[in-house]
């Protein structure tokens, strides 16, 4: 069953690695058709690239994640601060994604329609809550960690009792052993 989990998980983000690489071909394309016609604005082609590369990179960085965390690692035992580590990369490139679609937003707005503002301005909102978010889950996270120990100790602990080792316990501000 493992195999076939990693390998749902390997097709899924081979299939979000080649719509991500789709989205920028597709946004340098209409960035193209945008300078070729007389027509369009320059920068609304800049924009519209701006937006599609965007989304393209927060696209490849949930596949690059999927791989990483369920393909490449599996059932591996991790820490709770490993853990913690893995979604804040995480979070962190979807939040600047975020605040640079807004900003992208805000320009093409304000350029096209002022009293549409709100739009931009919600999303911008939605990406400080996600930081604001993130930032307690860092706070409350390295607060429990240091407060209950690292998991990988306690599994540790257990492994050395279960093996009829003694368990050492370390002097604060040194290496346990």
């Amino acid at each position: 069953m493992t195999y076939v989990t990693r390998g749902v998980f390997a097709a899924a983000s081979l299939l979000l690695m080649m719509l991500a690489t789709a989205l920028v071909v597709l946004g340098l394309r209409e960035a193209w058709d945008g300078f070729a016609s007389p027509d369009a604005s320059g920068a609304d082609a800049v924009l519209d690239v701006l937006g599609y590369v965007i989304v393209a990179i927060a696209v490849f960085d949930v596949a690059k994640y999927l791989f990483e965390d369920e393909v490449r690692r599996g059932n591996e035992k991790r820490s709770a601060a490993e853990a913690r580590r893995s979604l804040t990369k995480f979070l962190s490139t979807i939040i600047i994604a975020l605040f640079l679609e807004a900003l992208v937003m805000v320009f093409k707005t304000a350029r096209e329609d002022v009293t549409q503002m709100g739009y931009p301005t919600a999303l911008l909102a939605a990406s400080v809550f996600v930081l604001i978010g993130l930032g307690i889950f860092q706070r409350l996270s390295a607060t429990v960690e240091e407060k209950v120990g690292d998991d990988d100790e306690a599994e540790d602990d257990a492994d050395r009792v279960e093996a009829g080792r003694p368990v050492r316990r370390a002097k604060a501000g040194t290496a346990k052993t």
